[in-house]
Protein backbone atom coordinates (compact mmCIF):
# COMPACT_ATOMS: atom_id res chain seq x y z
CA UNK A 1 0.00 0.00 0.00
CA UNK A 2 1.16 3.25 -0.78
CA UNK A 3 -0.21 7.14 -0.06
CA UNK A 4 1.29 9.85 -1.81
CA UNK A 5 -0.80 12.73 -1.17
CA UNK A 6 -3.03 11.68 1.60
CA UNK A 7 -3.24 12.53 5.19
CA UNK A 8 -6.16 10.42 6.19
CA UNK A 9 -5.33 6.40 6.74
CA UNK A 10 -7.24 4.06 8.50
CA UNK A 11 -6.37 0.41 9.85
CA UNK A 12 -9.30 -2.21 9.71
CA UNK A 13 -8.12 -5.36 12.22
CA UNK A 14 -10.16 -8.45 12.53
CA UNK A 15 -10.85 -9.59 16.24
CA UNK A 16 -8.67 -12.27 17.35
CA UNK A 17 -9.78 -15.03 18.74
CA UNK A 18 -8.33 -17.24 22.06
CA UNK A 19 -4.56 -16.11 22.58
CA UNK A 20 -3.53 -15.24 18.57
CA UNK A 21 -1.26 -12.15 18.62
CA UNK A 22 -0.87 -10.14 15.87
CA UNK A 23 2.45 -10.82 13.62
CA UNK A 24 4.02 -7.26 13.48
CA UNK A 25 6.37 -6.95 10.05
CA UNK A 26 10.24 -6.91 11.61
CA UNK A 27 13.41 -6.82 9.90
CA UNK A 28 14.81 -9.14 13.01
CA UNK A 29 13.84 -6.72 15.93
CA UNK A 30 13.37 -3.70 13.82
CA UNK A 31 9.63 -3.00 13.30
CA UNK A 32 8.99 -2.50 9.51
CA UNK A 33 5.20 -2.02 8.91
CA UNK A 34 5.33 1.74 7.75
CA UNK A 35 7.64 3.32 6.23
CA UNK A 36 8.18 7.21 5.01
CA UNK A 37 10.47 8.83 2.24
CA UNK A 38 10.83 12.72 2.87
CA UNK A 39 13.05 13.41 -0.35
CA UNK A 40 13.26 16.12 -3.52
CA UNK A 41 13.20 15.03 -7.46
CA UNK A 42 15.73 11.52 -6.84
CA UNK A 43 12.71 10.31 -4.52
CA UNK A 44 9.54 11.78 -6.50
CA UNK A 45 9.16 13.76 -9.40
CA UNK A 46 5.84 14.54 -11.45
CA UNK A 47 5.76 14.60 -15.25
CA UNK A 48 7.72 17.48 -16.52
CA UNK A 49 7.10 17.61 -20.40
CA UNK A 50 9.23 20.35 -20.92
CA UNK A 51 12.01 18.83 -19.55
CA UNK A 52 11.49 15.21 -20.95
CA UNK A 53 10.67 13.98 -17.65
CA UNK A 54 7.32 12.09 -18.34
CA UNK A 55 7.44 9.75 -15.21
CA UNK A 56 5.64 10.01 -11.70
CA UNK A 57 8.49 8.66 -9.68
CA UNK A 58 12.12 8.75 -8.84
CA UNK A 59 14.02 10.45 -11.24
CA UNK A 60 15.62 9.77 -13.33
CA UNK A 61 15.14 5.66 -12.96
CA UNK A 62 14.03 4.20 -16.44
CA UNK A 63 10.49 2.47 -14.34
CA UNK A 64 8.57 3.10 -11.38
CA UNK A 65 9.76 -0.41 -9.88
CA UNK A 66 13.45 0.92 -10.89
CA UNK A 67 13.77 4.03 -8.59
CA UNK A 68 15.21 3.70 -4.62
CA UNK A 69 12.18 3.80 -3.03
CA UNK A 70 10.32 0.88 -4.82
CA UNK A 71 13.60 -1.05 -4.87
CA UNK A 72 14.15 -0.74 -1.32
CA UNK A 73 10.24 -1.26 -0.41
CA UNK A 74 10.48 -4.41 -2.12
CA UNK A 75 13.62 -5.22 -0.50
CA UNK A 76 11.59 -4.67 2.94
CA UNK A 77 8.53 -6.69 2.25
CA UNK A 78 11.26 -9.28 0.73
CA UNK A 79 12.82 -9.32 4.18
CA UNK A 80 9.75 -9.27 6.37
CA UNK A 81 7.58 -11.53 3.96
CA UNK A 82 4.99 -8.25 4.38
CA UNK A 83 3.95 -5.25 2.15
CA UNK A 84 5.19 -2.16 4.34
CA UNK A 85 2.69 0.93 4.20
CA UNK A 86 4.30 3.59 2.45
CA UNK A 87 4.36 7.55 2.00
CA UNK A 88 6.01 9.39 -0.28
CA UNK A 89 6.85 12.98 -0.29
CA UNK A 90 9.23 15.49 -1.83
CA UNK A 91 10.35 18.31 0.62
CA UNK A 92 12.54 20.48 -1.92
CA UNK A 93 10.39 23.44 -0.26
CA UNK A 94 12.09 22.54 2.89
CA UNK A 95 15.76 22.45 1.24
CA UNK A 96 15.49 25.89 -0.52
CA UNK A 97 13.60 27.16 2.01
CA UNK A 98 14.51 25.82 5.53
CA UNK A 99 14.53 29.03 7.81
CA UNK A 100 10.64 29.89 6.89
CA UNK A 101 9.40 26.23 6.30
CA UNK A 102 6.48 25.06 8.71
CA UNK A 103 7.68 21.60 9.73
CA UNK A 104 4.01 20.72 11.97
CA UNK A 105 2.08 22.57 9.44
CA UNK A 106 3.34 21.63 6.09
CA UNK A 107 4.34 17.60 7.12
CA UNK A 108 1.29 17.76 8.98
CA UNK A 109 -0.11 13.85 7.19
CA UNK A 110 3.33 12.93 7.37
CA UNK A 111 4.25 13.35 11.18
CA UNK A 112 0.76 11.75 11.39
CA UNK A 113 1.60 9.37 9.66
CA UNK A 114 3.86 7.68 12.59
CA UNK A 115 6.40 5.54 10.66
CA UNK A 116 8.40 2.75 11.93
CA UNK A 117 11.20 3.30 9.45
CA UNK A 118 11.95 6.81 8.15
CA UNK A 119 14.04 7.63 4.64
CA UNK A 120 14.91 11.21 5.14
CA UNK A 121 17.26 11.99 1.50
CA UNK A 122 17.83 15.77 0.44
CA UNK A 123 20.83 18.33 0.49
CA UNK A 124 20.78 18.46 -3.41
CA UNK A 125 18.49 21.58 -3.49
CA UNK A 126 20.09 23.29 -0.81
CA UNK A 127 22.17 26.22 -1.79
CA UNK A 128 25.78 25.50 -0.20
CA UNK A 129 25.63 27.63 3.19
CA UNK A 130 29.20 29.86 2.79
CA UNK A 131 29.52 31.76 6.37
CA UNK A 132 28.78 30.20 10.22
CA UNK A 133 25.74 31.66 10.32
CA UNK A 134 24.40 30.46 7.50
CA UNK A 135 26.23 26.51 8.34
CA UNK A 136 24.58 27.29 11.91
CA UNK A 137 20.89 28.21 10.44
CA UNK A 138 20.87 24.98 8.24
CA UNK A 139 22.19 22.51 10.58
CA UNK A 140 19.45 24.01 13.39
CA UNK A 141 16.82 23.52 10.76
CA UNK A 142 17.72 19.87 9.53
CA UNK A 143 18.21 19.33 13.51
CA UNK A 144 14.38 20.19 14.25
CA UNK A 145 13.72 18.20 10.87
CA UNK A 146 14.81 15.00 12.98
CA UNK A 147 13.66 15.99 15.99
CA UNK A 148 10.18 16.30 14.54
CA UNK A 149 10.16 12.78 13.21
CA UNK A 150 11.38 11.44 16.07
CA UNK A 151 8.70 12.74 18.25
CA UNK A 152 5.98 11.27 16.08
CA UNK A 153 6.16 7.58 16.75
CA UNK A 154 9.23 5.44 17.32
CA UNK A 155 10.96 5.51 14.01
CA UNK A 156 14.34 4.76 13.11
CA UNK A 157 15.20 7.50 10.91
CA UNK A 158 18.06 7.26 8.05
CA UNK A 159 19.93 10.14 6.69
CA UNK A 160 21.21 9.60 3.53
CA UNK A 161 24.21 11.95 2.32
CA UNK A 162 23.62 13.59 -1.36
CA UNK A 163 23.78 11.95 -4.52
CA UNK A 164 25.96 14.59 -5.58
CA UNK A 165 28.03 14.95 -2.95
CA UNK A 166 28.87 18.31 -1.06
CA UNK A 167 31.20 18.19 1.66
CA UNK A 168 29.64 21.02 3.35
CA UNK A 169 26.07 20.03 3.64
CA UNK A 170 26.63 16.39 3.98
CA UNK A 171 29.19 17.48 7.20
CA UNK A 172 26.39 19.26 8.84
CA UNK A 173 23.26 16.56 7.81
CA UNK A 174 25.76 14.20 9.39
CA UNK A 175 26.41 15.87 12.93
CA UNK A 176 23.05 16.68 12.70
CA UNK A 177 22.19 12.87 12.60
CA UNK A 178 24.50 12.03 15.21
CA UNK A 179 23.31 14.45 17.72
CA UNK A 180 19.68 13.10 17.12
CA UNK A 181 21.30 9.48 17.12
CA UNK A 182 19.87 8.09 13.81
CA UNK A 183 22.03 6.46 11.15
CA UNK A 184 23.28 8.67 8.86
CA UNK A 185 24.38 6.39 5.33
CA UNK A 186 26.77 8.08 3.55
CA UNK A 187 26.49 7.73 -0.54
CA UNK A 188 29.98 8.79 -0.89
CA UNK A 189 31.28 5.69 -3.01
CA UNK A 190 29.20 6.89 -5.60
CA UNK A 191 31.10 9.98 -6.76
CA UNK A 192 33.53 8.27 -8.35
CA UNK A 193 31.41 6.20 -10.64
CA UNK A 194 29.83 8.01 -13.13
CA UNK A 195 28.23 4.72 -14.20
CA UNK A 196 25.63 5.71 -11.41
CA UNK A 197 24.11 8.84 -13.30
CA UNK A 198 21.03 8.27 -15.57
CA UNK A 199 22.99 9.58 -18.99
CA UNK A 200 25.42 6.66 -18.58
CA UNK A 201 22.55 3.81 -19.26
CA UNK A 202 20.42 5.83 -22.27
CA UNK A 203 20.62 9.29 -23.81
CA UNK A 204 18.55 11.72 -22.02
CA UNK A 205 18.87 15.76 -23.74
CA UNK A 206 18.06 17.46 -20.54
CA UNK A 207 21.36 17.71 -18.72
CA UNK A 208 19.99 18.01 -15.18
CA UNK A 209 17.74 15.04 -15.82
CA UNK A 210 20.43 13.17 -17.02
CA UNK A 211 22.32 14.00 -14.09
CA UNK A 212 20.24 12.21 -11.74
CA UNK A 213 20.77 8.41 -10.82
CA UNK A 214 19.95 6.14 -13.41
CA UNK A 215 19.06 2.15 -12.55
CA UNK A 216 22.46 0.83 -11.67
CA UNK A 217 22.90 4.22 -9.10
CA UNK A 218 18.97 4.00 -7.60
CA UNK A 219 19.65 0.18 -7.10
CA UNK A 220 23.39 1.51 -5.38
CA UNK A 221 21.30 4.17 -2.80
CA UNK A 222 18.76 1.59 -2.09
CA UNK A 223 21.47 -0.76 -1.10
CA UNK A 224 23.12 1.48 1.26
CA UNK A 225 19.85 2.54 3.43
CA UNK A 226 18.89 -1.36 3.37
CA UNK A 227 22.48 -2.32 4.40
CA UNK A 228 21.84 0.48 7.19
CA UNK A 229 18.42 -0.99 8.22
CA UNK A 230 20.07 -4.31 8.26
CA UNK A 231 22.35 -3.47 10.35
CA UNK A 232 20.63 -1.55 12.94
CA UNK A 233 18.07 -4.33 12.87
CA UNK A 234 20.79 -7.32 13.97
CA UNK A 235 20.25 -8.59 11.06
CA UNK A 236 23.78 -10.11 9.34
CA UNK A 237 22.40 -11.73 6.23
CA UNK A 238 18.69 -11.72 4.69
CA UNK A 239 18.44 -13.12 2.13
Amino acid sequence: MKLTAFCALFFVVAPLSGDEAPQIPTISRLPAVKILFLGNSITLHSPAPDIGWIGNWGMAASTQQHDYVHLLTADIAKATGSEPTTMVTNIADFERGYESFDIAKQLKCELKFSADIVVVAIGENTSEPQTDEAKAKFAAAFGNLLKQLKGHGAPQIYVRSSFWPNPTKDEIMQQAADDAKVAFVSLAALELDKSHQASAERKIDHAGVAGHPGDKGMRAIADAIFGAIKKQGGVSRVP
